[in-house]
């Protein structure tokens, strides 16, 4: 009996075995068989020129080049394929099929083709990707649940669907296609951070929803109108009364003679206001006029009760006299004046190392940047000189310099407003505020733009940049960077507060304050890719080891473990792997082995299109 029980609890045992052995196996192959078969379809039915999607047939779909599962391998999550040379149009009855796929990046191909109907299948589709193709045809049907949508610089045309209203989206780049028709009124923009129409075809007016937008989102689009474009005119004036009024021959002719006689005492009392009103607003202008001459200007520098220490300075009077005006750059007419900034709204936007910054909003709507520089040791000729220089600076990627205003006691530069804030607040976040996640293609699209606004400025002004960090990268509203606070350092003396800013400094630097060059800026640019990988601020990165720890040596010391959880493991790898590679050279301690700006740029350029490869998977030959 003993040997019976010994034997059934054996028999038991070895089935519990097997059972398990089979589940963990079946667990181990796991993947999604269906979602398999549509991406072969899909990779054998469309021309790639790129060795970039190797896709072993042999392996599980789960681990092929930019293809992302779900936790249990059950279904396609993600599928990001930019820049690996795919070629014409995308072949229907394949990605369509793939109906549980959330992110979808063809971005920076040579697609061409209207987009296959069966993307309407796509209603788990949150994020979509398209951008720099040659994609045709109307905007697909059915995508109704998207959040992220970019399809610029394409060639699609038709109307913008009116589903797209419905949308709780973040981001919706519609730029540089020959979309027609109006645009939809989007109901919910509260999460809505990026948009830009501009460069299409559109019509009428543009809706209320979306009027906090910056004009530059919607140029392009000559017969788009309303805020923040110029307001729609050619207005149908209200039509008479059809009712039919008393002629002579229906109406006796003492009502007749009673209706001219009050007619002709409403155009004398409304002479007689007339006239009034004019003297009235001649005894002001002559009275605003004489009180101008009575008192001396001061600087536009706008208070805020958030900086009150400096509050007080608005009263103080300049003992200058009137040839202290705004000077405007680069030959652009404005029109607003000393005055209009004096009685601007003002908004203390931060106190950076060389200066406290305001946006202030003008009469008229329009808002400009507007930072009080101190600690201004230059003279007024040099100062005079360097931003007639900087001035003349026009790039997208670059904050124009609008005008400036200088005396004796008070230096003020005027910029455009970028609303979007800067890269450090986007990253890291700021105080009091809930940050949005940052996705790699953004912030891949952050770092290219910043270079070449940089690259531009080397180029351009033939002068560096002197302070780069990500508080200088401002962000538009397409989500792309304009960089700021550029080449001021001739400007101050050699104590001032804009080489004393930690963990972006150059050795060089470090060691003497003057040897700002460009491959300076070279090195803090790369600092700030750094920040773009990881997520960290070079302040955090100090407080986790060793005192004198700077970003360049933490990564150095962890590399492929110092990416970003909020981005890392999402299929982006081999990108974030090859940008961390040109990072480090950027942030080479031997100032001669540094990258010039135009060779990041176009090493970045290449890993957009696939050129370049990362050390996780280098080309042959390639270490």
């Amino acid at each position: 009996m003993a040997d019976f029980r010994i034997q059934a609890g054996f028999i038991n045992l070895l089935f519990v075995i097997w059972v398990s052995t089979a589940v963990l196996g079946f667990r181990s192959c796991a993947e999604p068989t269906s979602d398999k078969q549509a991406l072969i379809d899909f990779i054998s039915r469309i021309r790639h020129i790129s060795s970039r999607v190797r896709w072993d047939l042999s392996t599980p779909a789960c681990n092929w080049t930019g293809v992302v599962c779900d936790s249990s391998q059950t279904y396609v999550y993600e599928l990001r394929l930019p820049g690996v040379g795919l070629l014409g149009p995308i072949p229907p009855d394949t990605i369509g099929r793939l109906s549980l796929l959330r992110v979808l990046s063809l971005r920076s191909n040579r697609l061409s083709g209207p987009v296959p109907a069966d993307f309407g299948n796509l209603t788990r589709l949150r994020s979509l990707y398209l951008q720099d193709n040659l994609i045709s045809g109307s905007f697909p049907e059915g995508l109704t649940g998207l959040n992220r949508i970019d399809v610029s610089s394409n060639q699609f045309d038709g109307e913008i669907p009116a589903s797209i209203g419905n949308m709780i989206l973040q981001t919706l780049f519609l730029q540089k296609n020959r979309f027609s028709g109006a645009i939809p009124a989007i109901l919910n923009t509260s999460a809505l951070v990026g948009f830009d129409v501009s460069n299409n075809n559109l019509t009428g007016e543009i809706p209320e929803t979306l009027s906090k937008f910056p004009e530059s989102s919607f140029s392009g689009n000559l017969q788009l109108c309303g805020k923040p474009l110029p307001p729609c005119g050619g207005r149908t004036p209200p039509q008479p009364s059809s009712s039919p009024s008393p002629s002579p021959s229906t109406s006796g002719g003492k009502n007749s003679g009673r209706l001219k006689s009050g007619a002709i005492v409403a155009i004398a009392v409304g002479i007689i206001v007339a006239l009034l009103l004019l003297l009235l607003l001649l005894f002001c202008f002559f009275k605003r006029r004489g009180r101008r001459g009575a008192e001396p200007s001061q600087p536009p520098m706008p208070a805020s009760t958030a900086e009150a220490g400096e509050s007080s300075s608005k009263e103080e009077v300049l003992r200058e006299d009137s040839k202290h005006k705004l000077v405007f750059l680069g030959g652009e007419k404005y029109g607003f004046d000393l005055e209009d900034l004096l009685r601007a709204s003002a908004e203390v936007l931060g106190k950076g190392s060389t200066g406290s910054s305001y946006k202030a909003e003008l009469d008229d709507g329009t808002a400009v940047a507007v930072k009080r520089l101190k600690e201004v040791a230059a003279e007024k000729q040099e100062f005079d000189t360097q931003l007639a220089l900087l001035g003349q600076i026009r790039h997208e990627n670059v904050v124009k310099l609008i005008a400036y205003y200088y005396s004796k006691d008070e230096k003020l530069l005027i910029s455009d407003y970028i609303p979007a804030g800067s890269l450090s607040s986007l990253l890291h976040g700021s105080s009091g505020s809930s940050r949005l996640p940052l996705d790699w293609i953004t912030r891949f699209r952050i770092g290219l733009t910043a270079a070449r606004g940089l690259h531009h400025l080397h180029t351009a002004a033939k002068t560096p940049h002197g302070n780069m960090k990500s508080f200088n990268v401002l962000i538009t509203k397409s989500l792309e960077a304009c960089i700021s606070d550029y080449g001021m350092n001739s400007l101050f003396g050699p104590s001032t507060v804009p080489t004393r800013v930690t963990g972006y400094r150059a050795p060089e630097v470090q060691q003497q304050a003057e040897l700002v060059s460009f491959k300076s800026d070279v090195y803090s640019f790369g600092v700030v890719l750094l920040e773009l990988l990881t997520g960290k601020t070079p302040n955090e990165v100090a407080s986790l080891g060793e005192d004198g720890i700077d970003l360049p040596r933490w990564v150095q010391s962890v590399m492929a473990e110092a990416f970003d959880a909020e981005v890392a493991g999402k299929g982006v790898e081999e990108e974030m792997a090859a940008v961390l590679q040109l990072a480090m050279k950027c942030v080479e301690a031997v100032e001669e082995r540094r990258p010039e700006m135009w060779e990041v740029v176009r090493m970045l350029e290449m890993v957009e299109s696939g050129e370049f490869e990362s050390p996780l998977n280098p080309k042959e030959g390639q270490i």
